[in-house]
């Protein structure tokens, strides 16, 4: 199977390269090699290289930066999706999309469904949104995976920021009232491979899924939980969103249902903490 995967400078595809391996052929491509910033970009990539299957793992994920900057994250968030999906759905190929909690707007405190209201609180979230409705409206056979919190031993996350500001700090105040499940990027690659390979087979499934690590925990607890693991001896004053104003709102509740994912390809929920210790200690090597 050749499968096509997009944004290859992301965590998530980071991750995917370190799996590809057997029979089957990955092509990862980054903006030198499809800028998806321009329109056709996406299209032609997929023309040209013919993949069984399709894999985006690219997007404008500065959420902040989102807030002033809304044409290049509608283009890349959305845009250049909705050509994927017309791509892929044009020469019958499979296409998965990663998505992100961020469409909802995170008020009560039950597991968000495939189905509950997408109402995002911010231009970043909204974007991705578009990408997803583009996406369904181009290609009925898509299937976008919700995940959230995302970390790994690549790029910028939240746990590289944690380790970086415990060398010289000794006390930080983090937010306690979002909740959500970080989600090692690993898992997520391993996810995506699976439902791809499923697909490939004939197996069904199409549309929306979700899929994050648990227990569900709020920042502020998963930090404690990465200064444990590093033997670093933080103070950690828990504060509420409203005493830590960011340019884009943030959802409180993020806890996402994954049944439906388990149910239809069998992936069930990661411990979350079993991938900070994995990605902890590729850290330290």
């Amino acid at each position: 199977m050749r499968t096509l995967v997009f944004g290859k400078n992301g965590q998530v595809a980071r991750a995917l390269s370190c799996m590809a391996s057997g029979a089957d052929e990955f092509i990862f491509l980054g903006r030198d090699q499809a800028d998806l910033m321009s329109a056709g970009a996406a299209r032609d990539a997929i023309a040209e290289y013919h993949p069984d299957a399709v894999i985006n793992a690219a997007a404008y994920t500065a959420v902040d930066n989102a807030e002033s900057d809304k044409d290049s994250a509608h283009r890349l968030n959305a845009g250049a999706v909705a050509e994927m999906a017309a791509a892929c759905a044009n020469i019958n190929v499979h296409f998965i999309h990663v998505s992100t909690d961020y469409v909802f707007d995170g008020n009560g405190d039950e597991r968000l469904t495939e189905t509950a209201r997408a109402k995002p609180l911010n231009v970043y979230g909204k974007t991705k949104l578009d990408g997803e409705v583009a996406a369904l409206d181009a290609n009925p056979g898509v299937i976008i995976l919700r995940t959230s919190w995302v970390f790994s031993e690549y790029g910028s996350n939240f746990v590289k920021t944690m380790l970086r500001l415990a060398k010289d700090k000794s006390e930080l105040s983090i937010v306690s009232d979002q909740i959500g499940g970080p989600t090692d990027a690993h898992d997520i690659a391993s996810a995506l491979l699976a439902i791809a390979g499923k697909k490939n087979r004939g197996g069904p499934g199409a549309g929306v899924y979700h899929f994050q690590g648990a227990p569900a925990v709020s920042w502020a607890d998963f930090a404690m939980k990465i200064f444990e693991i590093a033997g670093a001896t933080i103070t950690i004053n828990k504060i509420k969103t409203s005493e830590y104003p960011t340019p884009a709102r943030r959802p409180l509740n993020s806890i996402l249902d994954c049944a439906k994912l388990e149910r239809d390809f069998g992936i069930g929920q990661p411990d979350w903490r079993i991938g900070l210790r994995r990605v902890m200690a590729a850290l330290n090597k």
